[in-house]
């Protein structure tokens, strides 16, 4: 039962999604709950990603089959992780890249990031990701609609499991009293962690029962079932290097992290995982 306290508590403070009422109650609130729903991060990606591929498919179903459906689509899900988030990740790429893009100078960097306008160097990169995002979705989408909603749903997952290894090994540089990232300003506990990986295991489990099982009627075209879970791997370990990449710049320039450099994480994770199973399926 604390497990589930601890997981809802992440789905309210990760996402819009209201814990209210005698949920709440019931749920309760401490510091130390905080602290420990950090370990259900990649559970909330469950969520948003069930989220995201369910827009995604209902979409492509109802849609008139023309040439733009698979577009429109790729767009409503963005907007749809967006909505459910609050934009809280592409917030933290967009700070993340006009403090760093803004001074080469750690404190001055960390200064920027607190301010919440946003500057030139944060709106390019938040054009330039959502523009990935939706492109990538779109081209997977019409190379494999069960693959790109798998994709979608494992992305999720992996984009905000990895974070955690940064949260484990890096100290927090920001302002805990005002920062997003309060409840993960104390080290994460390698219980925690493996928490968070085991969500992710499950998520890859859950992939792969549905590539082979579920799924495989609808597959066809490009890809068998054996094929999808393939390129599923592949985009894990894309995200994986879109996360180091961010946490590579984060040790080098700043010397720890913040909630905005977990949310550049996420969202350069999340794109590393689609550009590398899209790369899988074109290299087949």
């Amino acid at each position: 039962m604390q497990a589930v306290k601890h997981f809802l508590l992440a789905v309210q403070f990760f996402t819009r999604i209201p814990i209210t009422g005698a949920l709440a109650r019931w749920v309760g609130f401490s510091p130390a709950m905080l602290r420990a729903s950090a370990a259900h991060f990649a559970g909330v990606g469950w969520v948003v990603g069930a989220v995201a591929a369910a827009v995604y498919g209902l979409l492509c179903l109802y849609l008139p089959p023309v040439m733009g459906m698979i577009w429109v689509a790729a767009v409503f899900s963005t907007l749809a992780t967006i909505l459910l988030t609050g934009g809280f990740h592409e917030d933290g790429l967009a700070d993340l890249t006009d403090g760093l893009g803004g001074s080469t100078r750690r404190e001055r960097a960390l200064e920027i990031m607190k301010d919440s306008r946003i500057g030139a160097f944060g709106a390019m990169a938040l054009v330039l990701a959502l523009m990935a995002k939706v492109g990538l979705l779109a081209m997977l989408g019409q190379m494999s609609l069960v693959g790109a909603l798998l994709a979608l749903f494992l992305a999720h997952v992996a984009s905000r499991t990895w974070p955690l290894l940064t949260i484990r090994w890096l100290p927090h540089v920001g302002d805990v009293a005002g920062s997003k990232s309060k409840p993960l300003a104390d080290q994460i506990s390698l219980q925690a962690m493996t928490t968070g990986f085991l969500w992710l295991l499950a998520a890859i489990v859950c992939s792969a029962w549905l590539a082979q099982t579920v799924a495989a009627p609808w597959l066809g075209g490009l890809m068998s079932g054996e094929r999808t879970l393939q390129v599923l791997l592949w985009g894990v370990l894309g995200s994986a290097l879109g996360w180091l990449l961010v946490h590579w710049r984060l040790q080098r320039r700043l010397q720890g992290f913040t909630g905005d450099g977990l949310g550049a994480a996420q969202q350069v994770s999340e794109i590393g995982f689609y550009l590398a199973m899209t790369l899988a399926i074109g290299a087949r």
